[in-house]
């Protein structure tokens, strides 16, 4: 007869034979990585917490940045206090945001080489790496949108790693209303709305659900305005997900 360990053992993997393993658990410790894209209008983290924190119910998140004006992830690769941060901060997912049109090189490679840097580190502390893709910009004007998203979409097929399409996201917004501006003065940084719509596609990729509904509005947009931008970013996280 056997022993009640083991019965129990055998019973426990019976009832368990074919079961799902269980879901991971939602990011809760998030860094921003890029430069003022990501820090301009007070910083993607703190409107992605927000859009989390309006939730039903809330989800609590912790979220950072370690972010220089004007860089690429190669110079940021080479800052000590950026890997420090890496290395201290427990991070489950960390945001990575190029700016391919500051890469004096005009070419993509030194994007690809760096992200592949970056991902192996992130993933050496325990964290998983998500891709920020930005816009093409007139300052600097040697690159276009197709070919930042494409080029977003080969390194992150590659690394195996979600692509939040801001700059597809910009797009889609500007198309179905052009008078809501993406971009402020300078034509190069985001407007508020922009901001948002930003925060907007990176909360949809991170934890897969549409930001619609979500109650956070900042001062400077409309309710209506905040619901419009929710749902162009989740049509375009879905349309971006599709198999090509």
């Amino acid at each position: 007869m056997p022993s009640p360990k083991l019965t129990l053992l055998l019973l426990t993997t019976t009832l368990c034979a074919g079961c799902k393993p269980l879901p991971a658990p939602p990011p809760a410790r998030l860094l921003f990585v890029g430069n003022s894209f990501t820090y301009y209008n007070g910083g993607l983290e703190s409107h992605v917490k927000a859009l989390a924190d309006s939730a039903h119910p809330p989800r609590r998140i912790i979220a950072d940045r370690a972010t220089k004006g004007g860089a690429t992830l190669q110079v940021l690769q080479g800052l000590d206090w950026v890997h420090d941060k890496l290395r201290a901060g427990g991070y489950d997912l960390v945001i990575l945001q190029e700016d391919i049109p500051e890469l004096t090189e005009h070419s993509v490679a030194p994007f690809f080489e760096q992200a592949r840097n970056f991902a192996r580190e992130i993933r050496e502390f325990r964290g998983k790496p998500v891709l920020f893709m930005a816009w093409p910009y007139a300052r600097l004007n040697w690159v276009t949108l197709e070919q930042i998203a494409q080029a977003h979409r080969v390194i992150g097929k590659e690394l195996g790693v979600p692509v939040a399409p801001v700059g597809v996201a910009f797009a889609r917004a500007l198309r179905e209303r052009p008078g809501l501006a993406m971009l402020g003065r300078d034509q190069e940084h985001e407007s508020l709305h922009g901001t948002y719509l930003a925060a907007s596609v990176i909360y949809a990729t991170i934890f897969g659900q549409s930001p619609k509904g979500l109650t956070y509005c900042p001062a400077g947009l409309s309710a209506e305005e905040a619901g419009f931008l929710q749902e162009v970013a989740w049509a375009t996280v879905r349309d971006w997900q599709q198999p090509q």
